[in-house]
């Protein structure tokens, strides 16, 4: 093939368009890909309607713009120089751009790298325009272009309509290895019933974790999140009591190991900090939704209790190949996701009806390119 369909957006606040276009041709250490299932994120409307008036040192690529930010597929041609990947290889191909030659790329943390640009959705840096120049090809689009490093390969027991969540998921992963999570520690999972903390949830279940405590603002939500482990997970109507305090109850005083704060850009900040006095002494509080004002932080609390705040954005592409791995196994099962696809030609209702799903983080809105 020669040419191929992308949804584009040509204006912010438009529609996408569908049109046609050329197939790319891989650089020397790139691959093509030909793209299966692409996620549809919940933030993405924001992004394409509001972005620039909210975050304007934060680029989104240059119009016409191919948006998608978690695609999946099939590698159909390799780059010259392109070592460890084949043609037929089943992928993920993880957003995460970076330059690829400082400090922060060469010591394996791109998501520090002052150029770091999600793919097919924004970036942090101001200078993001020269990545997106590089990949302009997002996962709306029949077929796109990508570094070799980018790739994570899936198991034949993974469909790729599962796959396309690996950008929650994978986001979710990386902030529970910088908690430390791990077999006979206590979670503290503040918004468990939205998109990463389902995710949180199902990877400590895999990973060992002993007890999870969540908090969020649907009962409903709140009780399906408990069915999924009825003796190991324990939730809380946010508003009911401080979530803090119900803790170090549910904890014989000491409070959870690590807390996972994903309330979501819409939170208010006394929120998050009354979960974070749930944490004992010594833990690790990984905050990966952001909330909606500055948090103030008691720092004689914080000196005194020995207690870490730490930020996480995104994910490893090795980390996201640990997760392909833990599915091959039957280590970590993504059956609770709820598939609702759409084809291309329908991606503008797909990004507008995500926002609206009852079903919290168990839903998986995708489009098939």
């Amino acid at each position: 093939m020669t040419m191929m369909r992308a949804a584009r957006l040509h204006k912010i606040g438009e529609p996408m368009s569908i049109d046609t276009i050329e197939v790319p041709k891989p650089r020397p250490t790139d691959v093509l890909v030909r793209v299966k299932a692409v996620g549809i994120v919940p933030n993405m409307a924001n992004v394409i309607n509001s972005w620039p008036t909210w975050f304007p040192h934060q680029p989104i690529p240059a119009f016409p713009a191919i948006f998608g930010l978690d695609p999946t597929g099939v590698v159909e041609e390799v780059g010259e120089s392109v070592i460890n990947v084949k043609p037929g290889d089943r992928v993920y191909v993880s957003p995460l751009r970076s330059c690829g030659s400082c400090y922060a790329c060469s010591a394996g943390t791109p998501s520090r790298c002052r150029y770091y640009t999600l793919n097919g959705y924004f970036s942090t840096s101001r200078d993001g325009q020269r990545i997106f120049d590089q990949y302009p090809y997002g996962g709306f689009s029949e077929f796109m272009t990508a570094p070799q490093q980018a790739l994570v390969r899936i198991p034949d027991n993974l469909p790729f309509e599962l796959a396309a969540r690996f950008g929650y998921i994978g986001t979710a992963y990386g902030a529970l290895r910088l908690a430390e999570a791990g077999p006979g520690t206590v979670a503290l999972i503040d918004g468990i019933t939205g998109t990463l903390g389902v995710a949180a949830t199902v990877l400590c279940l895999s990973m060992g974790v002993a007890k999870i405590l969540g908090t969020g603002r649907n009962q409903q939500l709140l009780e399906r999140v408990k069915a999924l482990a009825p003796r190991r997970i324990e939730v809380l109507t946010l508003g009911e009591k401080s979530s803090g305090e119900w803790a170090k109850e549910r904890t014989r005083g000491d409070g959870a190991h690590f807390v996972i704060s994903a309330l979501g850009a819409r939170a208010d900040a006394a929120a998050m900090v009354d979960s974070m006095k749930g944490v004992r002494r010594g833990g690790r509080v990984v905050n990966v939704g952001g909330v909606s004002e500055e948090v103030p932080v008691d720092m004689k609390w914080l000196m005194d209790e020995q207690v870490q705040i730490i930020g996480s954005n995104w994910f490893t592409a090795a980390q996201g190949q640990e997760m392909a791995d833990m599915i091959e196994t039957g280590t970590l099962d993504l059956s609770y996701l709820e598939t609702e696809a759409f084809p291309l030609s329908e991606v503008n209702t797909a990004i507008s009806g995500r926002l609206k799903d009852p079903r919290g983080g168990f839903s998986n809105y995708i489009v098939l390119p």
